[in-house]
């Protein structure tokens, strides 16, 4: 990720610092207030992937997390410890025990609605083998942004929450012949597959059926498998919905993230 500016006031906006098993963070701004969502990276790596977009820790205003998966929470614990950052989350996910001493935490309850600062949240329920995970759809500056990343198929639940969204951050986790081929054993195969693991790509273009197309300026494929799955077979499950016109899909990536997104 090459250096870059804070986006601008009175715009929402959102960036990834990496996507995929090995960490996931996902940022949203509406240029005043700046929110983290999940930190798997360590710290260090961390404040780096967050220096590159502009940022220093300091100016979070909180964390928020998704559920206890070491990739969405190994760093969590320490970045909000060194840095004096509020974390929110579900009771579930805090009695899984993984996230540490933080100096200060929120229960968060999923399907009522929040506000930290110039940016209104919805917690929303999602069928994934956690204690209580939720995804997030986050509005601000008169626009709405979805992040769904980590669920096992596109509940009917999860479709009417996150309809009428600007942007969304979609798992596209892999793709069914590779994870079916690929080196996984047997009963990671199956959790992966299961309706309570990972959306394959198919799944995801399903959903995005359900949701509707037209309102949405940026679709962004994250969480994609390193060994399930590639950037082309996510991107061609999903252009043909678009009747070819791929300019609205981009992917987040495990190594280099996603700049600032603005949504117009």
């Amino acid at each position: 990720m090459a250096e870059a500016s804070l986006p601008e006031a009175g715009r929402l906006s959102f960036a990834s610092l990496g996507s995929g098993s090995k960490g996931n963070a996902t940022l949203v701004s509406d240029g005043e207030t700046r929110l983290l969502i999940d930190c798997g990276f360590t710290m260090r790596e961390a404040e780096r992937r967050l220096a590159a977009l502009g940022l220093h820790p300091g100016q979070l205003d909180a964390i928020l997390v998704t559920h206890e998966h070491g990739d969405h929470i190994g760093g969590v614990g320490p970045l909000a410890r060194r840095h004096d950052i509020p974390v929110y989350l579900t009771p579930g996910t805090w009695r899984a025990d993984r996230l540490g001493r933080v100096p200060r935490h929120h229960w968060i309850t999923p399907q009522a609605r929040f506000v930290i600062k110039g940016l209104e949240i919805e917690p929303v329920t999602v069928p994934h083998d956690a204690r209580e995970p939720v995804q997030f759809c986050l509005s601000g500056a008169g626009r709405r942004l979805g992040v769904l990343t980590d669920l096992g198929h596109p509940s009917a639940h999860v479709v009417e929450a996150f309809r009428g969204c600007d942007a969304l951050i979609l798992e596209c986790n892999h793709d069914r012949r590779l994870l079916a081929e690929g080196p996984y054993p047997p009963r990671l195969k199956r959790r992966v597959g299961g309706d309570w693991g990972h959306l394959a790509n198919v799944q995801a273009a399903r959903l995005l059926q359900g949701l509707g197309l037209d309102r949405l300026q940026r679709i962004i494929c994250s969480h994609l498998s390193e060994h399930n799955n590639r950037p082309e077979l996510a991107l061609e499950a999903l252009v043909p919905l678009l009747d070819g016109d791929d300019s609205r899909l981009m992917v987040a990536a495990q190594d280099e993230g996603l700049g600032w997104q603005t949504i117009a």
